[in-house]
């Protein structure tokens, strides 16, 4: 019996049948059954099984469960649990769109000691698996260093090189940067701390310095990090960094590197506007010269405010007194971050943020949107969507067992409707779950059903 209560899984097998199984990691797009048991993928067949219950998945997809390489995990509450309201909770979102494993501790920051919070999954449970990196900016905290715009002494440098290595030991699958968030860091900082990955070679993963018009220089300085020390780099949601009228560039650029030896990737997220608090290091001075805008781009998610457009009064007003008011920003566009999925190194991830429920649709929808958004129109072919969420994301984190529906891999799965799967989340109502989303499994088990959770503990750690 598990102890979280419920018949005794091991003993119960699963059969889903009549599906079209479409499994970018073992090349398969076909009509066969699953079974599922002891928490894996006992059998892939065309036959039928005896099984304790049955799933008929006619007229169906279905795929491995949802990697999101990037997203950032829901806080840890003062009773040293992780805050799981099921409505706004990060980890519920993700789960209703059908990702079963999510990789938090991003963009430098950890919203908790990264292998302390694994730990908790494993304890208590969480919607999906997660993974961490150890976020690069809390362990700089964590040092004694507090002003973000200057750099670390070396005494302080040698204690991040330490933490990070145990981080690492402890299970976090590379080390998080948010050089935008942390200006202060300098190529001493960037090479020493990301050096930590070169025993495992575990991969580096960076919110570069700069954006827009200054993209190009940002990047080639993460790059040339990761081509020194010969790891492999996840460049983080592109869309927002080079989705200005940079991006035909900006991918050439990631191809010359690429082709020069450096194993690099990127993420992505089907939005045209980023979020970020108000007081983030974004909308320091030269902003608005950046992205050649004015302050109506802004909404804010939260406070007295929420709903409205800036302007320069109420943009002061809410920095100064709630900098960590979630915003968002609508200055992208849509042709590069369409581009951006054109390329065949550029995964899907949310980036996905909430704050108690308000932030960024991308949270409750990304992955409904890329097949509602741009496979259903015919912008991108299923198979090549489902490997941006399964295959690719597995491969770039070297998860064995993840990504994949052949024999003996884990039984994370979602079983879609192809033609109705879409998201509901919009800025106004960014936790509204999708629709289409029939079942999704979490090591042979219902974790949710039509957008409802099921069992919203059946989760644990993953490590590196």
């Amino acid at each position: 019996m598990d102890e979280r209560g419920g018949k005794d899984f091991l003993t119960m097998k699963t059969l889903i049948k009549n599906g079209l199984v479409i499994d970018p990691c073992n090349r398969v797009q076909a009509r066969l059954n699953l079974l599922l048991e002891d928490g894996r993928v006992a059998l892939v067949t065309r036959q039928e099984p005896p099984a304790d219950q049955v799933v008929d998945a006619a007229g169906r997809v279905v795929t491995p469960g949802f990697i999101d390489i990037h997203m950032h995990e829901d806080p840890v509450a003062p009773d040293g649990r992780l805050v799981n309201t099921e409505e706004t909770a990060i980890f519920n979102c993700m789960l209703r769109m059908g990702v079963t494993t999510a990789i938090g501790g991003q963009c430098g920051i950890s919203q908790y000691d990264p292998v302390a919070y694994l730990d908790l999954v494993d304890r208590y449970g969480a919607a999906v698996n997660v993974g961490m990196l150890a976020g690069e900016a809390f362990f700089r905290e964590r040092a004694g260093h507090d002003d973000k715009y200057t750099p670390v002494t070396e005494d302080e440098l040698a204690a991040m090189e330490r933490e990070l290595a145990q981080a690492l030991e402890g299970g976090c699958l590379g080390v998080s940067y948010g050089i935008r968030y942390s200006p202060g860091i300098d190529r001493r900082e960037l090479e020493r701390t990301a050096a930590v990955c070169r025993r495992q070679d575990k991969l580096i993963a960076a919110h570069l310095r700069s954006d827009a018009g200054e993209i190009m220089d940002a990047a080639r300085e993460f790059l040339d990090v990761g081509r020194d020390l010969g790891l492999p780099v996840q460049v983080s949601h592109i869309g927002s960094m080079a989705g200005f009228g940079q991006m035909e560039e900006f991918l050439q650029l990631v191809d010359e590197y690429h082709m020069n030896g450096l194993r690099v990737s990127c993420d992505c997220y089907p939005y045209y506007a980023f979020s970020t608090a108000l007081g983030s290091t974004t909308y320091d001075e030269g902003w608005l010269e950046r992205y050649h805008c004015d302050y109506d781009v802004i909404e804010l998610s939260q406070g007295k405010y929420k709903g409205r457009r800036c302007t320069k009064e109420i943009f002061d007003e809410v920095r100064r007194d709630e900098p960590e008011c979630l915003t968002v920003c609508y200055v992208m566009k849509e042709s590069d971050v369409d581009l951006a999925f054109s390329h065949p190194d550029v995964m899907l991830a949310s980036d996905g943020i909430m704050n108690y429920g308000q932030g960024h649709p991308r949270a409750a929808g990304s992955f409904p949107r890329l097949l509602s958004e741009f496979v259903r129109p015919g912008k991108m072919a299923l198979y090549d969507a489902i490997a941006r969420m399964t295959a690719m994301p597995a491969e770039k984190l070297r998860l064995a067992q993840k990504g994949r529906l052949n024999a003996g891999a884990d039984a994370d799965l979602v079983i879609f409707d192809p033609e109705r799967v879409a998201d509901q989340a919009t800025f106004e109502e960014p936790t509204l779950p999708p629709v289409g989303i029939d079942y999704v499994f979490l090591g042979g088990r219902l974790a949710a059903r039509d957008g409802k959770i099921v069992q919203g503990d059946l989760g644990r750690s993953v490590r590196g």
